[in-house]
């Protein structure tokens, strides 16, 4: 399967890296392909050295802006002129989304991805993994957009939460 995952470019605290790891690892085990952002940097740059070590494959999908901070190691590397483009390719890629922590970047393209869920532009799977509760804001604010009717499809359709790694592959498989 080709994962695509969302995540944050900063370096970050072990709370948040130690799972991050462990996603990467089942993934790479799990014989998938991480899609990604391309970055060797933080978060990213983890996520790639832990999929290259298990087995997995890597296809970043960097930006020419950020070309220097490119993952040396990745499998197949797709420079994009712009962040829109990028989005374009890592949803196009994708069998499935994963969310992991991460800053503004990664809240534009969450909310890109459920937009167009939404409207039935495309049914992957699309699974958060709340790591410490991170996202609980989020989701009590999805809840509150489900229960209310800002919602034409309901929020258990557009999207899945997880609270370790391992249950992220659970919803992937069951989905």
């Amino acid at each position: 399967m080709n994962i695509t995952v969302f995540c944050s470019a900063y370096s970050l605290d072990d709370r948040y890296s130690a799972p991050a790891a462990e996603f990467a690892r089942l993934l790479g085990t799990g014989g998938h392909t991480l899609v990604w952002g391309g970055s060797n940097a933080g978060l990213m740059g983890l996520l790639a050295d832990q999929v290259k070590a298990a087995g997995g494959k890597l296809v970043g999908i960097q930006v020419e802006l950020l070309k220097h901070k490119t993952y040396p190691g990745a499998d197949e590397l797709v420079l994009t002129r712009d962040l829109a483009e990028r989005k374009a390719q890592l949803l196009a890629r994708a069998d499935a989304i994963v969310v992991l922590v991460g800053g503004l970047g990664t809240l534009d393209e969450i909310t890109e991805v459920l937009e167009l869920k939404k409207h039935g532009l495309h049914d992957k799977p699309v699974v958060l993994l709340d790591t410490e509760g991170f996202y609980t804001g989020m989701r009590v604010q999805l809840e509150r957009m489900d229960a209310e009717g800002f919602l034409p499809r309901p929020l258990d359709q557009l999207i899945a939460f997880a609270e370790t790694p391992a249950e992220v592959f659970t919803h992937l498989t069951t989905a």
